[in-house]
């Protein structure tokens, strides 16, 4: 079977419910967390129609997750936003004001709380997820070295306040599982490390009981298609290219910051 398709992530979601593996969105979790759970987030970089398909998906089986999107023409679609809503999804702003700024992080806050409002136009927001902006050398996250997002009525931001000690992490990012070490943000500090590239192998991992009882799976609905030649061109158009970006950029910091 072709990976990262429709197909594919229904197998994956069905996978967690053969195994008693409880779904939450992010939100649910901090507010009443279950001791044996998956959390699903997606981050919607880009090509919202997939991230409908997947809630359409989620909602079949009775899973509920969390969509992240970015405030940007790439990302935003009142309709699929809409739908995604009344399906049960929570959303929540997938953020990238310090990137987008350029550092400037009067201009961030500002910028932040205009997108956080609109976001809320759709849905009662209660958690974000920084975007990674890899080409950019700001880190959006460092925005809260300055302002606390709690005074925005904001419970969570997954990267900062989920313990990946406890909650293991795995990324779609490169379309495989195991690229998060060529990812320049999406990674985070865990003692979990599972030799996992398909989605098959993602799936066994679950099956034979080799995931701990709770961990978080970061999916980008755009990476996930089951039309060939949409496919075709999100893998080796898009993603191959970028994928070799990002690790000529981590080799090149990774050169600069041990001068």
């Amino acid at each position: 079977m072709r990976d990262f398709t429709m197909r594919m992530y229904r197998e994956l979601c069905l996978s967690l419910l053969r195994n008693g593996y409880e779904t939450q969105t992010v939100a649910e979790f901090f507010e009443n967390p279950a001791s044996r759970v998956c959390l699903i987030r997606h981050d919607v970089d880009s090509w919202p129609s997939n991230a409908l398909k997947m809630a359409l998906i989620e909602s079949d089986l009775g899973i509920h997750t969390s969509y992240y999107f970015r405030r940007s023409p790439l990302s935003v679609n009142d309709s699929v936003i809409k739908g995604i809503v009344s399906l049960g999804h929570e959303i929540g702003y997938h953020y990238e004001d310090l990137a987008a700024t350029d550092g400037d992080y009067e201009a961030a806050i500002k910028r932040f709380k205009r997108n956080l409002e609109f976001f809320r136009g759709y849905y009662p927001v209660q958690t974000i997820a920084m975007h990674g902006r890899p080409l950019s050398p700001w880190d959006s996250k460092a925005l809260w070295n300055r302002y606390d997002y709690r005074e925005h009525d904001i419970i969570a931001e997954p990267y900062l306040d989920l313990d990946f000690n406890v909650m293991a992490y795995l990324t779609d990012t490169g379309n495989c599982w195991d690229g998060e070490k060529y990812s320049v943000r999406d990674h985070v500090v865990s003692p979990y490390k599972f030799n996992v590239h398909y989605s098959d192998d993602l799936i066994d991992l679950i099956s034979d009981g080799k995931l701990p009882e709770q961990f978080m799976l970061n999916i980008h609905p755009a990476r996930w298609n089951d039309i060939w030649l949409k496919w075709m061109i999100r893998y080796y158009v898009l993603t191959v290219p970028k994928y070799l970006a990002k690790k000529a950029l981590k080799q090149y910091r990774r050169k600069r910051d041990s001068i």
